[in-house]
């Protein structure tokens, strides 16, 4: 994809320097090859070549590449003078200062294409500022046009992921708080798939607990030939669920029984695991309504799946000397925590801990996984804590939480009222999570009706266009923010046409649909015949935002952070407008060139809006 080149930059000052240059533009190459799409990336890998030159007895030294900000003359800069000064000074060395460490880490440099030598600069303690070529940015922008945004893709240290995300509770309808866990482990499915990661999407419902006796129980008080038992005739879940419960609490004799169910159901009693599934049918119909209009993909590998493999698993961290007595119970206790992991009762069940371990066994030994993102809220972090101390200790894991295989859990902040409290209806329930995107894609509908587009487009396109809309300002909401904190669910704030919404963002992708079509020319002959130029600094500026894509996607996968790839998103959009206020497109001079741009923007949209999980629009 790019031209080889050798020999050293004029500006060179030392001969031992300029003598090991040459050697160094293979590794430059291999870069290319390697991370097309990634500047940051690609220049690492060339100052990794100069600090072999300019410090060769300190080989474990890595470059630290950063984006430059704003107020610096250059677009990425070298921050690794300070730190190689404070290592090297006073042992004969021929440096005097930062300043002169970053002089020489410029001056050794290999040469490449896709640096402006001329224009980097050194300044204050030693900032290599690093001016990209603007021939070679555009060069790269219309190469990705001709071979596929998927050039792009960042390739992350593993093969194979598993993402456990969404998991409700059979026999509870999915409800506002389900959104979160959904949502973000679907884009990080996304992110992952994306970068060639195979992505083994769990979701692990709550399908074994205590409750199942009280359920079946009131299932078969309710319905004696269970055979007849249809998810119209048992209703709402979460009516039914808590009508079970009430008599649960209310009635001993039905306590009892439900004790004992529950005992039978895990004996495997014929009668009752079929009671069982027939519970968790009904719940998986009620499950699909929300994913079918979220577009989400999932496998069900809930609680029971484990179960078969719990006995053992403990049998192996009682061999190791993990598991102690203790009131009763058997558990594993872990240096830093106040009480112990519980992984047996005292009555000789197991809990959630048996579960997760067992199913961290699985999937370590029995999937194969390097990767284990666990997708819940925040209230569960110690438990996750506990647990990955637990399979460290029991060596089933690295030490460093940054070795593979790893895991990691992704916790998240809670969905709030107006009033900064948990969301709920006047009735102080739960918000179902099908009511409230339904009630999303109707403000959107109506939305649009009052633009008249309901004049303008045929029913199928108005619904369409308002399910897409309203279902992606309500994912976009929740994902923009830094999911650690919680935040405030607005319906007229998420489908606003301003600021940073979903709204705002399909808008602007319509729009630049429409200048393209507008223009009446054939955009996949153009990526043949023009070349893309970046003449005008908003030009440049968006060009250079969009090749700083890839290196987005590769943080938001590293820190499991979306918001870094909305941000992104937002900033796209806000510099293609920066560009199209100053910069005519159709009947201008430049109309071919800029069109190129026009469509490169909207590629690297629609695959933004594809790993958030936006349906985009083309015409609004």
């Amino acid at each position: 994809m790019y031209r080889k080149e050798t020999g050293c930059i004029e500006r060179a000052t030392s001969r031992r320097f300029a003598s090991q240059i040459e050697s160094k533009s293979a590794a430059t190459m291999e870069v290319n090859q390697e991370c097309p799409g990634n500047l940051k990336r690609q220049l690492e890998k060339l100052f990794d070549a100069s600090l072999r030159s300019t410090v060769p007895d300190n080989t474990r030294v890595k470059p630290v590449v950063t984006t430059s900000p704003l107020d610096r003359s250059g677009d990425y800069q070298c921050n690794n003078a300070m730190g190689l000064w404070s290592m090297i000074k006073g042992k004969d060395s021929q440096f005097k200062g930062p300043p002169a460490v970053g002089e020489a880490l410029l001056n050794n440099l290999p040469a490449s294409e896709m640096v402006d030598s001329i224009s980097c600069s050194v300044t204050g303690p030693g900032f290599v500022n690093v001016v990209l070529s603007t021939k070679w940015m555009a060069k790269s922008i219309a190469n990705m046009l001709i071979e596929g945004i998927d050039t792009w893709a960042p390739t992350p240290p593993v093969k194979r992921a598993l993402v456990d995300f969404s998991s409700p509770n059979i026999a509870k309808e999915m409800h506002v708080g389900h959104l979160r866990p959904t949502v973000l482990g679907d884009t990080l499915a996304r992110m992952l798939e994306f970068s060639k990661v195979e992505v083994l999407r769990r979701n692990h419902v709550g399908d074994w607990g205590t409750q199942f006796g009280m359920l079946i129980e009131y299932l078969f008080e309710k319905f004696p030939d269970t055979d007849s038992v249809t998810e119209t005739a048992i209703g709402d879940l979460q009516s039914f669920y808590r009508k079970s419960k009430s008599k649960f609490d209310d009635d001993p004799d039905f306590k009892e029984k439900a004790q004992k169910a529950v005992v039978r159901l895990q004996g495997g009693d014929p009668i009752y695991r079929k009671a069982w599934a027939k519970i968790c049918e009904v719940s998986r119909t009620e499950f699909s309504k929300v994913y079918q209009r979220l577009q989400i993909e999932l496998e069900e590998k809930g609680e029971s799946f484990y179960n078969p493999y719990i006995a053992n698993v403990i049998g192996e961290l009682d061999s190791k000397g993990l598991i102690e007595e203790s009131e009763g119970a058997r558990v594993i206790f872990l240096q830093g925590f106040k009480i112990p992991l519980i992984v047996v009762k005292s009555d000789g069940g197991f809990n959630y801990a048996s579960t997760d371990l067992t199913a961290l066994w699985y999937r370590l030994n029995e999937e194969k996984a390097d990767w284990i993102i666990y997708v819940t809220d925040f209230s569960q972090k110690q438990h996750f804590d506990m647990f990955f101390k637990a399979a460290r200790k029991a060596g089933w894991l690295p030490e460093s939480d940054k070795a593979y295989p790893r895991v990691d859990h992704v916790d998240f902040g809670l969905v709030n009222g107006e009033d900064r409290k948990r969301f709920r209806t006047r009735a102080s329930d739960v918000v179902r999570l099908v009511d409230l995107l339904d009630e999303a894609k109707s403000r959107s509908k109506t939305a649009l009706i009052e633009r008249g587009k309901d004049k303008e487009w045929t029913p199928e396109e108005l619904d369409q266009t308002a399910e897409a809309v309203g279902y992606g300002a309500v994912k976009y909401a929740d994902l923009k923010g830094n999911r650690t904190t919680g935040y405030t669910f607005d319906f007229d704030a998420m489908l606003s046409d301003k600021g940073n919404t979903a709204v705002y963002l399909l808008y602007a992708h319509a729009r630049i649909c429409s200048i393209i079509r507008k223009s009446g020319k054939d955009i996949d002959e153009l990526k043949k015949t023009v070349e893309l130029v970046l003449d005008h600094p908003e030009e440049r500026a968006l060009g250079l935002h969009l090749l700083r894509f890839a290196e987005t996607v590769e943080e938001a996968c590293t820190t499991l952070f979306p918001n870094v790839l909305c941000l992104y998103l937002y900033s796209l959009s806000e510099r293609f407008t920066s560009f199209y206020s100053i910069h005519q497109v159709n009947g201008s001079p430049e109309e071919a060139s800029r069109l190129l741009l026009c469509e490169a923007t909207a590629i690297v949209m629609r695959k933004c809006f594809h790993l958030l999980g936006i349906t985009p629009v083309y015409k609004m």
